[in-house]
């Protein structure tokens, strides 16, 4: 991999973590809920998906669900499927409440559950699996050791992923004292509400 080839491949990356996602709208809203030193535990857990999701090629996974029938079909739905889940939930969600699992002030949830909260999200969209293996390897010289360029290459994802996703909770900081009115806070939670199950749709449409 040449140093050009690493320029290009992180230009693409860092636009591609800029768009609006799952991962960046969860860490928005999280902040909104919660705070944003709070909602750094839950764009850890993005993070750590997305970490997974890029090792994928490098350890063989994506050729793993392509071999085995249906597994790749049945990661989408249920991808889908928890990304509805989200919607329905911010959509029905009083001004008063969080978006957590639980029915508790969003202050209170602990760390652990905004990371796996955080993970579960960014892992919901097995897709990416597939991008990363049609993606990565592009730019991986195959006459060179492949370790160190997958590593590389991984490590510049994270770190513009780590990037875009504190921006975006800084965002959601950033919003918070327009939300204290509870018909704003309300029309807030109905279009993160909309955007969720958007992302969902469109998981299970795609095929």
């Amino acid at each position: 991999m040449t140093l050009a080839h690493w320029w290009l491949f992180a230009v693409a990356t860092c636009l591609l973590s800029a768009t609006p996602g799952p991962n960046m709208l969860h860490a928005l809203t999280r902040s909104v809920e919660v705070g944003f030193r709070r909602a750094l535990a839950a764009a850890a857990g993005c993070l750590l998906a997305v970490l997974c999701l890029l090792s994928a090629p490098a350890v063989g996974l994506s050729t793993l669900l392509h071999a085995v029938p249906g597994a790749f079909t049945l990661l989408r739905y249920a991808g889908g499927a928890y990304l509805l889940y989200l919607g329905f939930k911010a959509w029905r969600a009083p001004a008063s409440t969080t978006l957590d699992d639980v029915a508790m002030p969003g202050r209170s949830v602990s760390p652990g559950s905004l990371a796996r909260g955080g993970f579960a999200v960014g892992i919901s969209n097995p897709k990416a699996i597939l991008f990363a293996a049609a993606f990565l390897p592009q730019f991986v010289d195959p006459m060179l050791p492949q370790a160190p360029q997958f590593a590389i290459l991984v490590a510049t994802s994270c770190a513009f992923e780590a990037m875009w996703l504190m921006i975006y909770a800084a965002g959601g900081r950033s919003i918070a004292r327009f939300l204290s009115r509870g018909q704003v806070k309300k029309a807030f939670n109905r279009l993160t509400g909309s955007l969720f199950a958007a992302f969902g749709l469109a998981l299970l449409a795609n095929r």
